[in-house]
Parts: structure tokens; C-alpha cells; sequence
């Protein structure tokens, strides 16, 4: 065993596909994803004043909190869509790599919590939340290319 998921040949079953499409988790996917990236690009714009400026730190860490508060609800959402649309929590083969990656991206939100809470520098704290949002960057991108797989698998 490789521990790495067996290859699909499509993205979702028939059956799969039909419990994607009745879940509310669905929906709340739907919604809780641009609320996030919103927030997301709200908050690297006053990351990105305060490293250039020295102003408006509570404004940054308080963009951070709720950025990173996102980040979990979408986390326990998504593993709860997972659960109900593929029988497992996490790691399902169709998001094998996706969730494996956003263990990544988690762990970063959490070290820049970590960093605040224990009174880390200032600037020690945004840049490892800079690097939280290349990583969600990244891992936003692998998720909105899985949507467009989806949409073009179901187009066939």
C-alpha cells in the first residue's frame, strides 16, 4: 500500500453525484467558500498595510482571527460534506490531496494563533500569516480547479 488513493476515472459516482446535489452541505460549502476568500483578501490587504506601514495592527490581527475562523468552519463543514457524499470524513480518493494540503494550510493559521497568543514579534506573526495565505492561496486554487473538473465532467 502506497498510501495514496486508488485513481478515479471520474471525480464523482452516480451515486455520489446524486448525494452531492441533495446535501445542504453542499450549500454551505457554496456560501462558506467566497465568504472566506473574501475575508481572505480583505484581511492580506491590511497584513500587507501593516508590514508596509507599522499601521493598523488590531485591524490586521483582527482580519487574521476571523480569516482563520473561516478556515476552521469551512474545515469541519467540508469533512462533514465528505462524509455524506463519499462515506468518510477526510482524505476521500476524489479530495485526496486537497485535504492533505489543507492539513498545511491549517497548521499555518494555527502557528500564526500560536505566535499571537505567545506574544511573538509583531512582524513574526503576519509574515507567518502571509505564509498561511499563500498556502490557502494555493489550496483555494486546488479546490476551484476540482468545481471546474466537476462541472466539466458533469458537461459530458
Amino acid at each position: 500500500m502506497t498510501g495514496q488513493p486508488a485513481r478515479r476515472s471520474r471525480l464523482y459516482t452516480a451515486e455520489e453525484r446524486a448525494r452531492r446535489d441533495a446535501t445542504r452541505w453542499t450549500l454551505v460549502q457554496g456560501i462558506l467558500a467566497p465568504l472566506q476568500f473574501l475575508v481572505f483578501l480583505i484581511s492580506l490587504a491590511l497584513v500587507l498595510r501593516y508590514l508596509s506601514t507599522g499601521l493598523g495592527y488590531e485591524a490586521a490581527t483582527a482580519s487574521i482571527l476571523i480569516k482563520t475562523a473561516f478556515l476552521y468552519l469551512i474545515m469541519v463543514t467540508g469533512a462533514i460534506w465528505e462524509k455524506v457524499v463519499f462515506g468518510q470524513y477526510l482524505l476521500a480518493p476524489a479530495f485526496f490531496w486537497e485535504d492533505v494540503f489543507s492539513f498545511g494550510v491549517i497548521a499555518l493559521h494555527t502557528a500564526y494563533l500560536w505566535a499571537l497568543f505567545s506574544g511573538a514579534a509583531t512582524s513574526v506573526q503576519m509574515w507567518i500569516a502571509l505564509a498561511a495565505y499563500a498556502a490557502y492561496a494555493i489550496n483555494a486554487t486546488q479546490f476551484v480547479l476540482k468545481l471546474r473538473a466537476a462541472r466539466m465532467e458533469a458537461a459530458t
